[in-house]
């Protein structure tokens, strides 16, 4: 009786695996049968890309903004020679100084050239994902393939993959010199002696990570995509004091006031912004978001897409190359460390500190490099719903539903996202404000390549 019991339920469970490799398949299908817009072949390679990020292990805000970078350049490349008044980046970023040619008197595909390299891509900088992220990217490849074949002959077609492939398989090589390489793997240095100073950053007992260790150390001394970022002006910081009245200390007492009257808005978006990297696709994958949000609202051309993600990946990766260089050499506290020592003592975030040094802020500075070329490109006048968190369950510990940002300037983008921190208690002003004026530097020396000959 037992074991025909058993037997049942084997059988059961096999007939459901059966009907679930069905739908599979049909669906699977389905998706080769779509059609796809220039813009659509773009944007859905950028939310895998950010899917992929979210569910990956040793997911963190540095190692994304490396990939995003790669990710969007690998996206220009791969399509720059079908337009003849744009220029390659070959020769202007740091070390860069090959890649393939496309034949001139040879017909390609470029949206396949830009899936094909997407995809080589994806596989090459996040090779320790699940196997579902990697199937995700062997269907959304498949599928561009089997639209464009209906498209083109078959020997574009081959010709445009090819293409594509190699021109990711060569910015990946380029990528293993920076510095950054395989970082998943080293995420925290348990050998660094920290700095012995007043007002240096300490391990927090109410923290995002377990780590008593800080996060990626050594990140400000990777190569940055653009040589006008090695050797950015050090910014100026406030010394240290803790006499009531000093500017210092009033830093914090902005901080220590501002958390005991929070709004529900401003609660809101604390909540919001913080795109912990154990639960979301990170500040620098937010960025990214945001940039296909204008992308898909514009309608954009296969060009222009690409384009406004190699900006955007370079901005944010630089981005966090510099917030780390200037973290690490200053190392300074956060609010939980110097408010119950100085202002209050049972004083609490409401937000739980990141396991690295607080100055400047690493959300504010990327998300100003973002928005600085998110506007040279489109403008900053965009109306724009951000959705990235929706549906997400309420936060019951701080009594705060996820809800979607409602916005119509991209510059608001940047200062919410740099304000949200805090209100969160995270970031004093200071750290907001360098972040937000180290990173709009930052994004105009992206723009200030040459994207067009001539």
């Amino acid at each position: 009786m037992y074991w025909n019991s058993v037997n049942n339920m084997f059988s059961s469970l096999d007939l459901r695996a059966a009907a679930l490799l069905l739908l599979c398949l049909m669906l699977a299908s389905c998706g080769l049968d779509r059609q796809y817009t220039e813009t659509e072949v773009a944007t859905e390679w950028a939310k895998l890309s950010l899917a992929v990020t979210k569910g990956t292990p040793g997911n963190s805000p540095t190692y994304a903004s490396r990939c995003l970078g790669y990710l969007g350049v690998t996206m220009y490349e791969s399509v720059v020679n079908g337009y003849p008044e744009r220029q390659s980046l070959v020769g202007q970023l740091s070390g860069l100084t090959h890649l393939p040619p496309a034949d001139p008197g040879a017909e390609y595909f470029w949206p396949l050239a830009l899936s094909a390299g997407q995809a080589t891509m994806l596989r090459s900088l996040y090779n320790h994902t699940s196997d579902a992220n990697k199937g995700s990217i062997d269907s959304l490849e498949a599928a561009v393939e089997s639209f464009a074949r209906g498209q083109v002959a078959g020997e574009v077609a081959d010709r445009s993959i090819d293409f594509g492939r190699r021109i990711a398989e060569m910015i990946f090589e380029w990528s293993k010199s920076d510095g950054g390489h395989r970082a998943y793997l080293r995420n925290f240095n348990k050998a660094m002696v920290h700095p012995d100073r007043p007002g240096g950053w300490k391990p927090p007992l109410y923290a995002q990570s377990f780590s008593h260790h800080p996060l990626h150390p050594e990140w400000g001394t990777n190569r940055p995509f653009l040589p006008a970022n090695y050797n950015m002006q050090r910014p100026e910081i406030i010394p240290y004091d803790t006499v009531p009245g000093s500017a210092y200390y009033e830093q914090f007492k902005v901080v220590y006031d501002t958390d005991r009257q929070l709004t529900r808005a401003q609660k809101e978006a604390a909540l919001w912004w913080g795109d912990d990297p154990d639960e979301t696709f990170t500040p620098p994958g937010h960025s990214y978001y945001i940039a296909t949000l204008v992308l898909e609202q514009k309608q954009a051309s296969l060009i222009e897409c690409a384009e406004t993600y190699a900006r955007t990946g370079m901005a944010v990766a630089d981005a966090f190359i510099n917030c780390w260089k200037w973290k690490f050499e200053f190392f300074t506290e956060r609010p939980n460390t110097f408010i119950p020592r100085f202002i209050d003592p049972k004083w609490e975030s409401f937000w739980p500190d990141p396991p690295f040094p607080a100055f400047p802020s690493g959300h504010a500075i990327q998300a100003s490099a973002a928005a600085a070329v998110l506007s040279d490109l489109h403008g900053d006048e965009q109306v724009i719903v951000d959705r990235a968190h929706e549906g997400r369950l309420r936060d019951e510990v701080r009594d705060v539903d996820f809800l979607p940002r409602n916005f119509s300037r991209l510059s608001d983008v940047a200062r919410e996202t740099a304000d949200s921190r805090l209100y969160g208690g995270i970031h004093t002003p200071q750290d907001n404000d360098v972040g937000l004026e180290r990173g709009a530097k930052i994004g105009a020396n992206v723009n200030a390549l040459r994207w067009t000959k001539g």
